[in-house]
């Protein structure tokens, strides 16, 4: 009986085999579409917003801060229930192109569907495919946290009308294959603009100031234009494809939203995609803007700010500003610390930060914080030295700009 039995069950289990084997032969190419999805959801950050530190993947839960209220990252896991398992790929596509969800619901734009309308949807619906083949998670959601009348979602269609521009972009037959990837991949898969472009009063991208920087949730998105002064108008390719892939280069170190970025997606990207990137944004033309005059040496916050330095900063940063490659972040003539809003730079000397950790750069040097340590006066005092030293030239920064910082909800 035992061998009558087992020669049954593996009869069962050849047959078995052949079935798989056969789907398996006529799905092929679905395989690759997987596996194309997810380097485009892994290029897109997807997890930034749908994966909560601890939980499953994509199973949301993720508190998103704008200035209108809270949202939560959806559960985008293909539980039925939970997820979005049982929509269609038309809905599907509907919500990544046009931010109308399932029956028609309007979403919000924390949603970047303002950048991925201009996807296509060959890949969107490579990302779908590969959005299927997760584990489902059954946790329940409600992304509405809006106070009203913001969380009145029907209003997005009056915000549409105002602020959103559907539809795909034609490639620019006057640039070249690598320039058009380029750009595809930074205002569609990317949507760097949503953090990089500053926003107006409804929420909206600044169209006029695109990716010159913008405050978002407490921090201030640099401006990543051909800008030689504020922008990365002077980093070569070379040096933007080592940021982007290692989260350091001779210049800085990536930390906060854009060190998360670099570890979860630019990292996974392949190089011809990341020099893609870097030929597109360094063809990015810069604002013509007059460039303020250095504070001289004997201002009394100069004068304070650079006994600050010495003190505590130069031992990481030189006395000449200039940092050590890939490990302490270039402070003479850095975009970061040129920046319109020093928000970043305040938020850093108080709190600290952290810097990116992939295996191009394992490092993940810190920054420790000097909240304990220095007086309102002092930080600005330092900040406003650094952003005026070593041919620097930016606005000082006031005591009331340090008290702001500190008194957010979000700070520390």
């Amino acid at each position: 009986m035992c061998a009558s039995i087992t020669r049954s069950g593996f009869l069962a289990f050849a047959g078995l085999l052949v079935i798989l084997g056969n789907a398996v032969a006529d799905e092929s190419h679905s395989l690759d579409t997987i596996e194309r999805g997810k380097y485009l959801a892994t290029a897109a950050d997807c997890t930034a917003c749908h994966t909560r530190s601890g939980g499953k993947l994509f199973a949301g839960g993720v508190n998103l801060q704008t200035p209108f209220g809270a949202l939560v990252g959806a559960n985008i896991t293909p539980d039925p229930a939970a997820g979005i398992g049982d929509w269609t790929d038309d809905e599907f596509v509907s919500a990544l192109r046009d931010g109308r969800g399932r029956r028609g619901k309007r979403l919000y734009p924390a949603m970047p569907y303002p950048a991925y309308t201009k996807m296509t949807r060959e890949d969107a619906l490579a990302i779908r495919a590969y959005l299927r083949s997760i584990e489902p998670a059954p946790d329940r959601l409600e992304s509405n946290q809006l106070p009203f009348p913001f969380n009145i979602r029907s209003a997005m269609a009056v915000w549409n009308m105002i602020n959103f521009q559907p539809g795909q972009e034609a490639a620019d037959p006057s640039k070249s294959g690598q320039w058009n990837r380029g750009h595809y991949l930074v205002d569609a898969i990317g949507h760097c603009g949503a953090c990089h472009t500053p926003k107006n009063v409804m929420g909206a991208d600044r169209r006029s100031s695109y990716l010159q920087g913008g405050l978002l949730q407490g921090w201030y998105a640099p401006n990543i234009t051909g800008e030689t002064r504020r922008g990365i108008g002077a980093w070569s390719i070379e040096e933007l494809v080592a940021y982007l892939k290692t989260g350091a280069n001779a210049y800085t170190v990536a930390s906060g939203g854009m060190g998360e970025e670099v570890v979860h997606a630019s990292s996974h990207m392949t190089e011809a995609d990341l020099d893609a990137v870097a030929v597109y944004l360094l063809s990015v033309k810069p604002a013509v803007r007059q460039s303020p005059l250095p504070l001289d040496a004997t201002d009394p916050r100069m004068m304070a700010g650079q006994a600050l330095y010495k003190d505590i900063c130069s031992p990481c940063h030189t006395d000449a500003g200039t940092g050590a490659a890939r490990l302490f972040p270039r402070l003479a003539r850095s975009p970061a610390v040129h920046a319109d809003d020093p928000t970043t730079l305040i938020r850093t000397v108080l709190y600290g930060s952290r810097g990116a950790a992939t295996d191009g750069a394992p490092t993940g040097p810190r920054m420790p914080s000097f909240f304990w340590r220095l007086g309102d006066a002092q930080v600005a005092a330092v900040i406003t030295y650094i952003r005026n030293a070593w041919g620097n030239a930016a606005s000082p920064v006031s005591t009331n700009q340090v008290r702001e910082i500190k008194s957010e909800p979000s700070a520390g």
